[in-house]
């Protein structure tokens, strides 16, 4: 079984996110999401609308996602690999490189966004 791993805060869920996830889960049998704590969000100094739970909530019953767990930390991700016996790390191609330090563990990809979709920019236009 090959099992593909990947990570976010996945606020305001979007088709940006569903395209990541979907193309995340076609490089593998499982997939396992690290989804951002409110805690770990907040040291980065990024807000999300929704809270943990309620995003967790959402992740999981997206069909492409097989199991969610806590990303609390930026380090924890090597330890998360070994954990899932992750064999695909994926992030979306606006994080290329700055993961590439994971490919002594396992494959590393970065997955085009989809254009002209994020996050930023749905709250700003709806102003939140």
């Amino acid at each position: 079984m090959k099992t593909v791993i990947t990570y976010g805060t996945f606020d305001i869920l979007h088709v940006g996110h569903i395209n990541l996830l979907r193309r995340a889960r076609a490089l593998g049998d499982r997939l396992v999401v690290g989804l951002s704590t409110d805690e770990f969000n907040q040291g980065k100094h990024k807000s999300s609308l929704l809270n943990y739970e309620n995003r967790k909530a959402v992740l999981e019953s997206i069909r492409y996602v097989d199991e969610v767990f806590p990303e609390r930390t930026w380090d924890q991700k090597v330890d998360d690999i070994r954990r899932y016996g992750a064999d695909v790390f994926v992030m979306g191609d606006d994080w290329a490189g700055r993961f590439d330090f994971l490919s002594e563990l396992c494959e590393v990809r970065y997955l085009p966004r989809t254009p002209d979709i994020s996050t930023t920019r749905i709250k700003l236009d709806v102003g939140a």
